[in-house]
């Protein structure tokens, strides 16, 4: 007897111990396990400022996804997907992980990756690593997230990444395919738009980069290809027997298609066939979820977690971002936010869709000239509620992102000009109409940085486009953003307040008038349209469960978008005023047009915007109405003065760290020295840039 007590005993005393455990640090619902497969040092022998040396992680989460969790719902096939004996969906995801060795805790900073490569390190520390695998201290750039005591995470969530060189290591997912009754293949109808840059017999029809879903019968003979001019045309039919499938040109690359006569540029051509076995794309998303809440309520490889945690995603990075917060994929299983903030750049109208639906393709997204047919962005586009006057629904981008508890993260959203002209990026802070603003939510900071393209200009040519691209450097105030992100979701230091163009200053107009604010004269032609979203009708199950029962959809009533005003150098009002246009050299735009051979004269390009230096003097261009340099500024040294103080306002704004000053500063001054050497007939673009 006294030993069955001494047993209870110490089985009252073990369940105890377990259930104090259990509330101490709660198990993930969904990870099941974290497999290291690879700790080393991260350039060896190099320490970052007062951070300290780094190391690198490599290694595989294993998920187990439960298809009946209400965190869980909003998974599009994921109630198809096959199950292990528990009910359960498993898969698994290889991650990397750069962190300072010794300190705890830190800000774990998760990038998205962009079709399988590390975005971050480009842009922020300025170089992006060689073959996506930071090794030494060359791919850590200036080091800046290192001497910040950033946590770097990165893993694999998306499948469809067309196959690189072998010494390359792109995170590319394998998602669980989803299954009909009985184990049957899921079959769907799929449509793939391309074009092609010059007349060849042979193309590729899968998404930028991309691999697509290929077509459940060999040579498809109820497939259709298609041709017209332009996006808003008839879709021509050219004739089945002109045309066949071709195998893919390299082992797991994206199929071909031939056509008798060949292809020609200047022709938007659309293939259309059946597909089979749709990934649950879905499952990437919760997998960045799952592996986040658990780093974040777990120690981890003898550090603890992490007193922050920020998500940051560039362009397709960060709609994806956009597309978790609208299916409350930023809430874990347990109800928790995962990330306490997140910075998404240059997202356009915001990703409200994509990523998540039947046969879905993430690599691909509309601009003005390409894919209005791929559900990219779907109302609701604010994060404050807005009202769209078609379908009389009100909604916000925030409805499903809150916790249990209420809590929303905190939220940057920044585009540059050139989503304003080809991404939908005034619907972010405009109703669905255009007619009025509507104001970012509490928790959100909207900023628009002005005269700046997609990415920082690099081309040397201006080929295929008409203009040189854009050299304002955007990539300064994102530095400045993301450590005032950090100290929001730190100590709650407010960040910077919004800056936008807005429809109440004036700042933000229709492209018409646009054109007429633009100066004339000069060799800048604005262009006669923006991308202005279609509502896409992919019939009734589309919005309930991510189903197409319309491919290619059927069109609505255009989304209005808007962009930003210009001033009388061309260069954009209100927003964020770049150094570059506070104390200008030239007229910085956010778009710039297709070359005449391209087939597509009248359409932007995709990513790029334009640039237009000033005359040196006035004999220079004596019709131009923009002041000259030598109007401007008296000397180099007077010009320099004005850029210090421009450097100073944006330091004083948020927009600009007191460690960046001078190389803002010094980059002001190259180009001033560029354009003051370069012989105007000379049409290259080269000189914009440092050798």
């Amino acid at each position: 007897m006294r030993q069955n007590r001494t047993i209870r005993l110490l089985r009252n005393i073990l369940v105890a111990a377990i259930q104090a455990l259990a509330l101490a640090a709660p198990v993930s619902a969904a990870v099941e396990r974290i497999e290291v497969t690879e700790r080393v040092a991260f350039a060896p022998g190099v320490t970052f400022a007062d951070t300290g040396a780094y190391e690198k992680i490599r290694g595989i989460a294993h998920f187990a996804l439960s298809p009946g969790s209400p965190a869980n719902a909003r998974i599009v096939d994921l109630d198809h997907a096959p199950r292990i004996f528990s009910g359960k969906v498993r898969f698994s995801s290889e991650f990397l992980m750069l962190r300072p060795v010794g300190r705890s805790p830190s800000t774990l900073m998760y990038d998205v990756n962009n079709r399988g490569s590390i975005a971050i390190l480009g842009q922020v520390n300025g170089t992006a690593p060689l073959h996506n695998d930071p090794s030494s201290v060359a791919d850590a750039g200036d080091g800046f997230l290192m001497r910040h005591g950033f946590t770097l995470l990165f893993s694999a969530w998306t499948w469809d990444v067309a196959p690189q060189s072998a010494a390359d290591k792109p995170l590319v997912f394998s998602p669980p395919i989803a299954v009909g009754p009985g184990g049957k293949a899921i079959l769907g109808k799929v449509q793939n738009e391309f074009s092609v840059q010059s007349a060849t017999d042979i193309a590729v029809y899968a998404g930028m980069r991309g691999l697509t879903y290929e077509a459940a019968a060999p040579d498809d003979p109820q497939a259709t290809l298609t041709f017209r001019a332009r996006p808003n045309d008839p879709r021509r039919i050219i004739a089945r027997s002109q045309w066949r499938f071709l195998p893919a040109a390299q082992a797991g690359g994206p199929g071909q298609v031939g056509l008798t006569g060949g292809f020609k540029p200047g022709v938007l051509y659309e293939l259309a066939y059946t597909a089979k076995d749709p990934k649950v794309i879905g499952a990437g998303l919760a997998g960045i979820r799952d592996l986040l809440e658990f780093l974040r309520e777990h120690p981890f490889e003898d550090a603890s977690p992490p007193r922050s945690v920020l998500i940051f995603g560039i362009s397709q990075s960060g709609r994806l971002i956009g597309r978790m917060l609208h299916d409350g994929l930023d809430v874990s299983e347990n109800g928790r936010l995962v990330f306490d903030g997140a910075y998404l750049e240059v997202p356009g109208g915001g990703g409200s869709a994509g990523f998540n639906s039947r046969f879905v393709q993430p690599t691909r997204h509309p601009s003005l000239l390409e894919e209005h047919d791929y559900p990219s962005d779907l109302f609701p586009f604010t994060s404050a509620p807005s009202r769209d006057p078609v379908s009389g629904r009100t909604a916000s981008t925030l409805d499903r992102a809150k916790d249990l508890r209420g809590h929303l993260p905190k939220l940057m959203i920044a585009n540059t000009s050139t989503e304003y002209w080809n991404r939908d990026a005034s619907l972010l802070t405009t109703s669905p109409d255009g007619k009025r603003d509507i104001e970012p939510a509490a928790n959100v900071r909207v900023y628009g940085f002005m005269g700046a393209q997609h990415y920082v200009g690099r081309s040397r040519t201006r080929v295929p486009y008409t203009n040189c691209v854009s050299t304002t450097d955007h990539y300064l105030p994102m530095r400045s953003l993301l450590l005032a992100l950090e100290r929001w979701t730190v100590a709650d230091v407010q960040p910077p307040p919004s800056a936008f163009p807005r429809i109440s200053d004036g700042t933000l107009v229709g492209v018409d008038e646009y054109r007429a604010l633009f100066p004339a004269k000069i060799d800048l032609v604005p262009p006669t349209l923006n991308l202005r979203e279609p509502r896409l009708d992919f019939g009734p199950s589309f919005e309930r469960d991510g189903v197409a029962a319309r491919v290619p959809p059927g069109h609505g009533i255009e989304f209005a978008t808007l962009v930003p005003a210009a001033d009388a150098d061309g260069n954009d009002r209100g927003g964020v005023r770049m150094i570059e246009l506070q104390v200008p050299l030239g007229t910085h735009t956010g778009w710039n047009m297709r070359a005449p051979n391209t087939g597509f004269a009248w359409a932007t390009a995709r990513f790029d915007g334009s640039f237009s230096p000033f005359a040196r003097n006035r004999a220079e261009a004596p019709d131009d109405p923009r002041p000259t340099l030598s109007e401007r500024y008296a000397s180099r040294g007077a010009f320099e003065a004005l850029v210090r103080k421009a450097a100073d306002r944006q330091k004083a704004a948020g927009f600009l760290l007191d460690e960046d000053v001078e190389r803002a500063v010094g980059e002001n001054l190259a180009l001033y020295d560029r354009i003051m050497l370069h012989d105007r007939a000379d049409p290259s673009c080269g000189y914009l840039f440092p050798n």
